[in-house]
C-alpha cells in the first residue's frame, strides 16, 4: 500500500482534531446548561417551601441521596449548592444585555443537538430539538455558555457582574485554561485595564472584552510578572530579567495581551558605525505594528525615553512596510515619575509608553493605592 502524501494526512488530522474539539465543546455546553437548569429547579422549588432555610437544607440532602444512588458521583450537597448558586449568579447576568462575544441564542439560529443525541430509547428528546427546548429556557435571553463547569465555578465567585463578564469573554477569546483564568484574576487584569479608561470604556470591557483599536489599548500599568519567580528586592540585572522573560515567553505573551507574536531578542540596529540593541521585539497582528520593549532596572530616566524614541523612529523609517502602522515602544521599569514622562514626550504622543512592572502579585490594598495615585 502506498504511503499517503502529507497534504491528505494533514487534512484528515485537522478534521479529526476539529471533530474532537466540537465534541468537547458540546459536552461542556450540555453539562453547564444542565447544571444551570438543575439550579433553577432547586431555586424555584425552595421558593415554594414554607420555611425556606430548613426546607432548602432538606431538599439538597434528599436530592443528593437519590441522584447519587441513580447517577453516581457528582451530586453531593456541595455540588448541588454550587448549581443553585450558579443559577442565581447567571440569571442576573442573563437579564442584562449579553455581549456580542456570547451571542444571544435565537430559536431560528440555535444549534440542534448532534444526531446521536437527538433520539433516546423513550423518545423523550424529539429530533431537531435544541438545548434550550429541552431545558425550557427563555428563547429571548439565553447565554451561550462556552466554558467548562470549572471555569464557571471560578467566575460565579466574582460578584461584580461587569468584571465577571469581562473574564468570561477573555477566557473564551484567548482559550484560557482554568489556571490561566485564575492567574489573570489574581493579577487584577480587569482593574489594571480599567485604570486608564473612563466609565464608558470600562463598561465596554464587560461587553466586548479587551478591544485593540489604538496603541494605548495595548498598555497595562503595571505589568505583573510574578511568574518569573523574582523577589521584589532581588539583586538581578537587566540581562537576568530579560533571560527570565524569554524562558517564560508563553506567560509573558499572555501578560502582554491579545495578538502578540515574538520577533527578536537583543535586536541589533546599526547606523554611523554605532551599534544599539533593542531588548525585545514583538509584532501585534491586530494593530499591525511592531512593538519594541526596553527593560529597565530601577527608576525611569529621561535618557531612557529618548533612547526608545530613537528605536521607534529607526523601525518606522527602516523596517516597517507601507501597509503597517507606526511602531510602538514600551519601557518597563520598576519606578517612574509621571511628570518626567509627561514633559519628555510630546503632547500628542501615541507611540512611546512607560509602565511599571511588579515581580510579585500585589495585594488588594496595593491596587487601591495605584487607583488613588492615578
Amino acid at each position: 500500500m502506498k504511503n499517503l502524501q502529507n497534504p491528505i494526512i494533514n487534512k484528515i488530522s485537522q478534521l479529526l482534531e476539529l471533530a474532537r474539539n466540537r465534541v468537547v465543546i458540546t459536552v461542556n455546553q450540555t453539562m453547564v446548561l444542565t447544571y444551570f437548569e438543575i439550579g433553577r429547579m432547586i431555586v424555584e422549588d425552595e421558593q415554594n417551601g414554607e420555611n425556606r432555610a430548613e426546607y432548602g437544607k432538606k431538599l439538597l440532602k434528599d436530592l443528593s441521596i437519590h441522584l447519587t444512588e441513580k447517577f453516581g458521583r457528582g451530586f453531593s450537597e456541595t455540588n448541588l449548592r454550587q448549581m443553585r448558586n450558579f443559577y442565581e449568579s447567571y440569571s442576573q447576568q442573563i437579564q442584562q444585555t449579553v455581549s456580542s462575544e456570547f451571542k444571544i441564542i435565537d430559536k431560528k439560529k440555535q444549534q440542534t443537538l448532534p444526531a446521536e443525541l437527538q433520539t433516546t430509547e423513550n423518545q423523550i428528546v424529539e429530533k431537531g430539538q435544541t438545548l434550550s427546548d429541552i431545558f425550557n429556557i427563555s428563547q429571548k435571553n439565553v447565554v451561550n455558555f462556552t466554558l467548562s463547569w470549572s471555569h464557571y465555578l471560578k467566575l460565579m465567585r466574582i460578584k461584580d457582574i461587569n468584571e465577571r463578564k469581562f473574564y468570561e469573554i477573555e477566557s473564551f477569546k484567548n482559550n484560557w485554561s482554568l489556571r490561566e483564568l485564575q492567574r489573570q484574576y489574581d493579577s487584577a487584569l480587569y482593574t489594571r485595564l480599567s485604570l486608564s479608561k473612563n466609565k464608558e470604556e470600562i463598561l465596554q470591557l464587560s461587553e466586548k472584552g479587551q478591544i485593540l483599536e489604538k496603541p494605548k489599548d495595548l498598555i497595562k500599568d503595571p505589568y505583573v510578572l510574578e511568574f518569573l519567580g523574582l523577589s521584589e528586592n532581588a539583586n538581578y540585572s537587566e540581562n537576568d530579567f530579560e533571560s527570565e522573560l524569554i524562558d517564560k515567553l508563553e506567560h509573558f505573551l499572555l501578560e502582554l495581551g491579545t495578538g502578540f507574536t515574538f520577533v527578536a531578542r537583543q535586536n541589533r540596529i546599526t547606523f554611523d558605525e554605532k551599534h544599539f540593541k533593542i531588548d525585545l521585539v514583538f509584532y501585534n497582528r491586530i494593530l499591525k505594528c511592531f512593538v519594541l520593549i526596553d527593560l529597565k532596572i530601577g527608576e525611569l530616566k529621561h535618557q531612557d525615553i529618548g533612547q526608545m524614541q530613537m528605536y521607534v523612529n529607526y523601525y518606522d523609517r527602516e523596517v516597517r512596510l507601507e501597509d503597517e502602522n507606526r511602531t510602538i515602544g514600551i519601557i518597563l521599569c520598576q519606578d517612574k515619575s509621571e511628570s518626567l514622562v509627561k514633559y519628555t514626550l510630546p503632547e500628542d504622543n501615541e507611540q512611546i509608553f512607560a509602565s511599571k512592572y511588579l515581580t510579585i502579585l500585589p495585594s488588594k490594598e496595593d491596587f487601591i493605592k495605584i487607583l488613588e495615585e492615578k
